[in-house]
């Protein structure tokens, strides 16, 4: 369990401000000891404080990451596939899913919060909402052109999600859903070559024919 850095006491799962002291905690890097805030500010403004935010350097081991953070709110801004690639980089494959493990994650990190849309930290247009990876439950701020918007406590609510076995589920039932869409699509008629095609005209036609015939030889 994660701790205040003001007073020590314990934090909850789901929330990053201290019941007794009253500080808000990072609760994304509280555990991360290789990380560097640079002086310079960032020329993005947090979307829900409106100031500029500080652009953090994280080693995850596997690479270097340059993420910016507000220091108010600690909500982070990833530029464009850096979210996938901060998990790949930081949480260990997952070979198993845990349903179990995923539904007490889920439970204890899915902090309610209210819907509302803000604009992205580069271009300033409203972002969209998604769930990442459709099943985590953590529902996302994106710009589909500069990157996207995590609150804080969302990046190690992802990491747990993933190490648990929870992007493997999704991406396991995104493949059998596309097998199913293809083992139903249905099969193109086609004319048979070299069969004349059958119309009303014609039918009649050869009715008319052959009861000529058959009154002229009688």
């Amino acid at each position: 369990m994660a701790l205040c850095s003001s007073c020590s006491a314990p934090l909850p799962a789901n929330d990053c401000r201290c019941s007794y002291c009253g500080t808000r905690n990072d609760m994304d890097f509280a555990a991360v000891d290789r990380y560097t805030v640079a002086r310079e500010p960032s020329r993005r403004m947090c979307p829900d404080c409106e100031i500029p935010l500080q652009t953090v350097r994280v080693d995850t081991g596997a690479g270097v990451f340059a993420i910016e953070r507000c220091e108010r709110c600690y909500g982070l801004f990833f530029d464009v596939g850096e979210v996938q690639a901060f998990l790949d980089a930081s949480v260990t494959p997952a070979f198993a899913v845990n349903l179990r493990e995923i539904a007490l994650i889920n439970q204890e990190r899915g902090a309610v919060r209210p819907v509302r849309y803000i604009k992205c930290p580069e271009c300033g247009t409203l972002m969209n909402r998604v769930n990442y990876g459709t099943r985590s439950g953590v529902v996302v701020d994106q710009c589909k052109d500069h990157g996207m918007w995590l609150d804080n406590g969302e990046l190690v609510h992802l990491m747990e999600w993933k190490k648990a076995g929870g992007q493997l589920q999704a991406q396991k039932e995104k493949v059998e859903e596309r097998e199913r869409r293809e083992y139903v699509r249905p099969v193109p008629e086609y004319p048979m070559s070299g069969c004349p095609e059958t119309s009303t005209t014609g039918d009649m036609l050869a009715t008319a024919c052959t009861v000529l015939l058959e009154t002229l030889f009688r």
